[in-house]
């Protein structure tokens, strides 16, 4: 105990003598003997005055982040190797490194430097330079060194070279019009992959084309497209991307393309956003359709005969960034685009040709081969572009050691992690990523700041302009944020500006990082890895066009991907593109897309084999059983006809593809009554409920009504110093009963007793809290009644032998705890074992604060309402998915004894709370 006063002498002192012993800002133990009882007693002057709870917690908060402080000043002393795995100090090395420096001195100093600049105006150095004078992209990295990044934040560097174009002629004459398309976009010889391929979609043949971003990919299907319509008056195309922004870019790209052509093509997007009127005239008369695979599965493919002009004249397909169609929403397009083919064969006598385009993926050919079912395709991947230099930087706002003090901070339950006014807190990742998107805007640099949620791309902007306000303020108002919910109007008037140069920063999701011509792009920013290599290469993809050097920054959370990269670049830079993988034969989705298909045209196994594989016979025969098919039984079983009868009037309704809901809530701005944002019912309760604080567009406002019977939340704009979290829960209902059985499992493993079964998950809403901004403090906590939302599933499921609970208890472990934080240790490792998207997945988490009965197993369940069959998958190869989690466990460079969140959360900036469930419970229960 007497130590501390040397590891804190300003905090803490010893004293024998208590009339001479000052009290100041110390804490004061007396070495007391029942002899002077009355001297204390009997003491008036010693005597303070009676202090709110709320106050003394306050001070004894800030002693204990001086304390911490201090810690900190001692462990920089030290000669730790910080590389090794785990760091062993002990407490003698650590008295001594304080006694060899005048640590008090310095924090007497440091406090006397930091009232002086008060007094006068506010430190404002943290959030970067007040120039705006331009600056060039290759100069930003030593303007970074100079300033926000001073303090090492940079870790690696990494200068990507330039490459030069390669240009071919083609053996086939383009036509006028075609050739005037061309000189229209200023485009005068076609790089090699370019001429290469086109030629071969002039030929009849399947082609994938397979080049970096920003490669021209696009003109690879558009020229042979206007060659082939130009050429015959009836054919038609099809244009599949995967989001909206895309479609928009793409029509923007023919319309301007076709501007000077004697023939109209009609060209069109037909998607949720497209009026009534709008579609009929599409319907009518278009001969370039640009759609999605949603609106292809739930409209044009049910009401095929109402498109049978398009689909009888149909001469290409085009799937756009074909890398984005894997898991479970792979799984259902593959399926949708082998009902389309079906169709265009037996109802209406077309074969179209298709083109893929794809910019980051290991194994194009034969992703692209399976996603259509189709026998043969040509792939075409040596790039003949030009590409520009560009500077990939590598910045880590947690330093290792920092790292290591943080993960000791949370085993022991402390919510403070440092001083607010430290520089630890001011480079958390966010704000950091904040900075650096101010210091590009105000240097003239355009910049994507790339974002995994929606929640994260608000935070972003609205850190932005506040640095913004204090040290550029007329360029407020040059960024936005650009994500899913948004109105299809506000989207439009987000690209019109950025694209066209109004805006010159965007805070984005993954919504951004598809091909879209986002002009000339001169910096992108990444909040945190990805998720994949191919995501972080296709964002970075985004800067660098028009032949402009561009800069990349990847900014680390304190999670173990992230770390693992920020001391191994090389591993980030030298590891390859993942592959694609789809399942087509995933028999959940299998089922759900045969009835979709019966239901357009009735089927046969004779002739749909080839589009749904071996076991159509026997899934037909299961649909049956259950009521959604039926046939002629006289008839010999290959050729015998199948025709839907189910309960649903269009089935396809009944199929989500990537959970796309139908009922939305819509948010509402009172004063100006127009609607901010429209939210999917799954997830409006987690962001507008009365009382809530939501963000839109970098705004604050405070939802004051929720109608639930028109499901509309009326809010108003707020100055609040505070942010809202709900308080909810979520249960799985396993329908089949909670028991396991014996799983087949091989003689090498041990035996596991794993389960798959339907299941119901119903999320309730019981309250939330409201919390600091800045220091996370939990300022109350609100009731809240809302109704629960509930879906039907699937899940898997290996229950917890007692004796296995005994001996966690025994160890002095939290059982419940422990379940929790294995159950995402388990989540975070199925994608090595089974082709799938987190996603795709949940685990079932069972709060250890909660007091009601949660049965005592490791749950796993499709997060897609009707259950996409891959937790099906796992009951297999549970007994791996284990294996692998508890890897994951112990390869942590965490302390084994005090654990740490990173390896058992899904979201390194999801702190828990307490730490009841870390990392050392879970490998226990594992």
């Amino acid at each position: 105990m007497k130590k501390l006063s040397i590891l804190c002498p300003q905090l803490v002192c010893f004293g024998n003598d208590i009339e001479h012993t000052g009290f100041g800002d110390f804490i004061v133990v007396i070495n007391h003997s029942t002899s002077n009882n009355d001297q204390i007693e009997n003491n008036p002057k010693r005597a303070r005055k009676w202090l709110y709870i709320s106050k003394i917690v306050s001070t004894l908060k800030k002693r204990d982040r001086s304390f911490r402080n201090n810690l900190w000043m001692a462990f920089e002393q030290l000669p730790i190797v910080l590389d090794e795995v785990a760091v062993g100090i002990s407490l003698e090395e650590l008295v001594a490194a304080m006694k060899d420096h005048d640590f008090v001195g310095k924090a007497n100093k440091a406090k006397r430097v930091k009232r002086s600049s008060t007094t006068s105006k506010p430190a404002l150095d943290h959030l970067g330079c007040h120039d705006t004078k331009p600056l060039l992209v290759m100069d930003m990295v030593d303007h970074l060194k100079n300033g926000i990044g001073s303090s090492g934040q940079i870790v690696h560097v990494e200068d990507i070279c330039a490459r030069t174009a390669i240009h071919t002629e083609m053996s086939i004459e383009l036509s006028e019009q075609t050739r005037t398309a061309l000189e229209c976009i200023g485009v005068s010889k076609l790089y090699s992959h370019q001429a290469e391929s086109i030629q071969a979609s002039l030929n009849e043949k399947n082609v994938v084309v397979a080049t970096m971003t920003s490669s021209g990919k696009s003109l690879c299907y558009n020229i042979p497209v206007l060659e082939v319509l130009c050429k015959s008056s009836s054919s038609c195309a099809l244009y599949i991307f995967p989001t909206k922004a895309l479609a928009q870019d793409q029509l923007r790209a023919m319309l301007y393309m076709t501007k000077g052509f004697d023939v109209d093509f009609n060209i069109g997007i037909y998607d949720g956003d497209t009026s009534q009127s709008e579609r009929t005239r599409l319907r009518e008369n278009s001969r370039l359709l640009i759609t999605n695979p949603d609106m292809l599965h739930i409209s044009i493919l049910p009401h095929h005969q109402r498109f049978s002009r398009i689909l009888s004249n149909l001469r290409f397909v085009v799937i756009d960034e074909s890398h984005t169609y894997k898991g479970a929403f792979g799984c259902h397009t593959a399926l949708i685009l082998r009902r389309l083919r079906r169709l265009c064969l037996h109802v209406y006598g077309s074969v179209p040709s298709f083109v893929f385009s794809t910019a980051t993926s290991a194994n194009p050919r034969e992703h692209s081969m399976e996603l259509a079912n189709l026998p043969t395709m040509e792939l075409f991947q040596n790039d003949g572009s030009p590409s520009s230099g560009k500077r990939f930087i590598l910045w880590n706002p947690v330093p290792l050691l920092k790292a290591i003090l943080n993960k000791a901070q949370f085993a022991m339950g402390t919510d403070e992690l440092a001083d607010e006014s430290s520089n630890f807190v001011r480079s958390s990742p966010i704000v950091d990523v904040s900075r650096l998107f101010a210091e590009m805007v105000k240097h003239g640099l355009r910049c994507i700041a790339f974002c995994k949620s929606r929640k994260l791309c608000e935070l972003v902007l609205s850190y932005t302009r506040e640095i913004l306000h204090e040290t550029a303020p007329h360029l407020m108002d040059s960024i936005c944020a650009y994500r899913g919910g948004y109105i299809a109007e506000e989207r439009r008037k987000i690209e019109s500006a950025f694209f066209g140069g109004k805006i010159c920063g965007v805070a984005a999701t993954n919504a951004l990082e598809l091909g879209i011509d986002v002009g000339e792009i001169d910096v992108t920013l990444h909040l945190g890895f990805p998720g994949s290599i191919a995501s972080l290469w296709q964002q970075a993809g985004r800067g660098g066009r028009r032949d402009r050097p561009s800069l990349a920054v990847y900014v680390a959370f304190g999670g173990p991907l992230d770390q693992y990269f920020m001391n191994h670049p090389k591993k980030l830079f030298e590891r390859p593109i993942e592959c694609c993988h789809i399942d087509s034969q995933n028999k959940q989705v299998l089922e759900q897309h045969l009835v979709c298909a019966a239901y357009e045209h009735p089927l046969c196994v004779q002739y749909d084999k080839q589009y749904f594989g071996s076991c159509l016979e026997s899934v037909l025969i299961s649909l049956k059983a259950r009521g959604f098919l039926n046939s002629d039984l006289s008839s010999d079983s290959s050729s015998r006809i199948w025709n839907y009868i189910g309960p649903e009037k269009l089935p396809s309704h009944a199929v989500k593809i990537r959970t796309i809901e139908a009922v939305r809530y819509s948010v509402i701005d009172q004063e100006k009554n127009e609607v901010l944002e429209e939210i999917e019912e799954s997830k409006a309760f987690f962001q507008v409920y009365e009382g809530a604080v939501y963000m839109c567009q970098g705004k604050t406002y405070l939802v004051e009504k929720l109608d639930l019977s028109s499901k509309i939340a009326f809010c108003k704009k707020a100055d609040v110093k505070y942010y809202t979290k709900t308080r909810d829960y979520t249960d799985i209902h396993v329908i089949g009963g909670n028991i396991a059985y014996p799983a087949m499992v091989s003689t090498m493993s041990p035996k596991i007793n794993a389960r798959a079964h339907s299941c119901k998950v119903t999320t309730t809403w019981f309250g939330f809290y409201r919390f600091r901004r800045g220091s996370n403090q939990i300022l109350d906590a609100v009731d809240l009644t809302l109704p629960q939302y509930s879906y039907e599933s699937q899940a898997a499921w290996v229950s917890v032998p007692q004796s296995m609970k005994e001996a966690v208890i025994k160890q002095n472990y939290d059982f419940r705890g422990g379940l929790h934080a294995a159950s995402h240790a388990v989540l975070n490792v199925v994608p090595l074992h089974i082709t799938c998207n987190l996603s795709d997945l949940a685990s079932e988490c069972p709060d250890p604060r909660d007091n009601r009965y949660y049965p005592e197993r490791i749950l796993i369940y499709d997060q897609h309402p009707g259950g996409c069959g891959i937790s099906v998958q796992a009951q297999s190869c549970f007994t791996k998915i284990l294996t692998a989690a508890l890897e994951l466990l112990t390869c942590c460079c965490c302390s084994a004894d005090v654990g740490c969140p990173h390896c058992v959360q899904r979201d390194a900036t999801q702190i828990w709370s307490d730490a009841v469930a870390i990392r050392s419970d879970a490998a226990v229960s594992l």
